[in-house]
């Protein structure tokens, strides 16, 4: 919840020039208020715009709440379902983020499905376990061919906007898991199509590091991705 539309947009203008010769796939995900015009301010740009949330539902009494129907029809091609804040302050559940998951796809979207572990839980030394069963519930009957349309972002509760970093080998072994998992669901071809993230305090000092681990295909970048070193981060 950061930036008004005016300074999404500014900011997506100040900083589309310098990602033309990127490689990465790049994706800004901005509040339901911004969609429009930062979708306009990066037309015919290699960014991409996604949504934060939407309803798992196509329409109906849900005051407040956003359709992936919607978000399809403005042009959104991705979403974030199930962020460590959804499921922290506003009581979204293993059970709802499949819903969106599949709702997601069904309208054509690219679901960014988190999963990950609070302070408490990694200490109690049951982080492996937790994203699997988080993963296994996400991608309930979620098809193979649909399956390779989502990403999965690793995202530690204990480091979004702590500072704190999970070091590179304990996030490559939580998307290890993830990718595990998925090998285990569907096959070995399709964990490998699967596009697996992480995030949690991820900044310019410490993203090269983190995308070269075997299992870290890119991140879900937060606080940085506000500033206008968030290049560095995007080209890492």
């Amino acid at each position: 919840m950061n930036n008004n539309p005016k300074e999404a947009v500014d900011f997506a203008n100040s900083i589309k020039d310098s990602m033309k010769s990127s490689e990465a796939d790049v994706v800004f995900c901005v509040p339901f208020v911004s969609l429009a015009p930062v979708m306009e301010a990066l037309k015919g740009t290699n960014i991409a715009v996604g949504a934060q949330n939407m309803h798992f539902e196509d329409s109906g009494a849900f005051t407040g709440e956003i359709s992936g129907k919607m978000l399809a029809a403005m042009g959104v091609p991705y979403v974030i379902i199930g962020h460590s804040e959804r499921r922290q302050y506003f009581n979204e559940t293993d059970e709802t983020v499949n819903l969106k998951t599949k709702k997601a796809l069904s309208c054509g979207l690219t679901p960014i499905v988190c999963v990950g572990e609070t302070l408490t839980q990694r200490e109690q030394d049951i982080t492996v376990d937790l994203v699997r069963m988080q993963v296994r519930i996400a991608m309930l009957g979620v098809s193979k061919d649909d399956a390779k349309k989502v990403v999965i972002a690793y995202e530690p509760i204990w480091a979004i906007g702590t500072g704190k970093t999970a070091t590179d080998q304990q996030a490559e072994e939580a998307c290890k898991a993830v990718r595990q998992v998925l090998s285990e669901i569907y096959n070995q071809a399709t964990a490998d199509a699967i596009r697996v993230q992480y995030g949690g305090s991820v900044t310019p000092a410490n993203a090269k590091a983190l995308f070269a681990m075997p299992n870290i295909d890119g991140g879900l970048v937060g606080g940085a991705s506000l500033k206008p070193d968030f290049e560095v981060v995007a080209n890492a």
